[in-house]
């Protein structure tokens, strides 16, 4: 399966469209939100075309490939509008060799482990900023903001094939990060 991974939408319909269009031209399977979908947050500045309407229902249209946890800035109010899940905490998926725990991280993170075993990686976005690190017993992964970069990164998703981790500008679809065993 090829899984593509976003993270931190926050309403922007304009880069919803990208990760979109990226979406199509990956030819994924499925597209994994790592929460904060339509909402930008009270300590955000508004993304760029904020229209979380439009946002939905770009979304809505595909909900039957996307896998989807909850974030901090996704209510009830947000489920009741978009017609695939969004309000679990985590989710499993096994990919490859891999187990892979997806959660948002305001929760679950690298200073508050959910059960990881040996080897399991520990996939959330949150912090908007893209990295890996290959830790004593998992690995700790994040695909960054498609809307609200931080750390002077670059507007971005994930893209996992098989045992293969690549990060990916959201803009022009170079790699710039990877991840391989």
């Amino acid at each position: 399966m090829k899984l593509m991974i976003a993270s931190d939408i926050h309403g922007s319909s304009y880069y919803c469209k990208l990760m979109l269009e990226a979406f199509e031209r990956e030819k994924a399977d499925r597209l994994l939100l790592l929460g904060d979908i339509l909402y930008h947050g009270p300590r955000n500045d508004l993304p760029r075309e904020y229209a979380p309407k439009e946002v939905l229902a770009m979304l809505n249209g595909m909900k039957d490939r996307i896998l989807c946890v909850r974030g901090n800035c996704d209510t009830e109010v947000d489920q009741m509008v978009l017609e695939f899940p969004i309000m679990a905490d985590y989710a499993v998926v096994m990919i490859g060799n891999h187990i892979i725990y997806a959660t948002h991280g305001h929760n679950y993170n690298e200073t508050n482990l959910p059960p990881l075993q040996n080897g399991n990686i520990l996939l959330n976005g949150h912090t908007h900023v893209p990295k890996y690190i290959v830790h004593e017993n998992y690995i700790y992964m994040n695909p960054g903001s498609i809307s609200i970069p931080k750390e002077n990164s670059c507007n971005s998703y994930m893209m996992i094939d098989g045992n293969r981790f690549v990060w990916k500008n959201l803009e022009n679809g170079t790699e710039y990060l990877e991840y391989k065993e």
